[in-house]
C-alpha cells in the first residue's frame, strides 16, 4: 500500500503525519507492506525541510524529520499512490482538481480513517504556538493508528 500525505505546504502538519507513519509502522505494523511519502499542494517550500518548530516538537517525541523535504504533489502521484489524504478540506479540493477523473476516490481525509477523534482536518499550526505542533502530532499519532488498524483489517492481517 502506497500512501502520500498532503497539507499546503509540506512543512508542518503532512511531513509530520509521515515521520509518524514511519515510525509507527516499524514499530506497531512491520507485516505491513507500506509505501509512505508526504508533499503540499502549494509549491512555496519545494526543497526546504520541514519548519524548524515542527522538528523540534517532533524530535521531543523521538520522531526525527529532518531528512524529509518539500515538494509539491503531482498528477502523477494519483497514478502512483494508492490513497493520498489530505489534511483538510481545502488541500483536498486542490488535490481532486488536480487528479484524474478515474482517481480521484484516491484522495481522502486523513482524519476519515479516525471518525473517534470527531474531527475533519488537521489544523495547520503554522502560524500559532507550540500547542499548535503539539497538537499535530497527537492526532497524527491516533490517525495513522487508525489508519493502519483499518489497512490490516483490509488486508486480514
Amino acid at each position: 500500500m502506497k500512501i502520500l500525505f498532503v497539507c499546503l505546504g509540506n512543512i508542518c502538519r503532512s511531513p509530520t503525519v509521515e515521520g509518524v507513519a514511519r515510525q509507527l509502522a516499524r514499530a506497531e505494523f512491520p507485516d505491513l507492506a507500506l509505501v509512505l511519502d508526504s508533499a503540499g499542494t502549494a509549491s512555496y517550500h519545494i526543497g526546504d525541510a520541514p519548519d524548524p518548530r515542527t522538528q523540534r516538537a517532533a524530535a521531543l517525541r523521538g520522531y526525527d524529520l529532518s531528512t524529509l523535504r518539500a515538494r509539491q504533489v503531482s498528477r502523477a502521484d494519483f497514478e502512483h499512490f494508492d490513497l493520498l489524504l489530505a489534511m483538510d478540506e481545502q488541500d483536498l479540493e486542490e488535490m481532486q482538481s488536480l487528479a484524474p477523473a478515474r482517481r480521484r476516490d484516491r484522495a481522502r481525509l486523513f482524519l476519515s480513517y479516525a471518525p473517534q477523534l470527531e474531527l475533519i482536518a488537521v489544523p495547520d499550526p503554522y502560524y500559532g504556538g507550540p500547542e499548535g505542533f503539539e497538537t499535530v502530532l497527537n492526532l497524527a499519532e491516533q490517525g495513522c493508528r487508525s489508519l493502519f488498524l483499518s489497512i490490516a483489517a483490509q488486508v486480514g492481517r
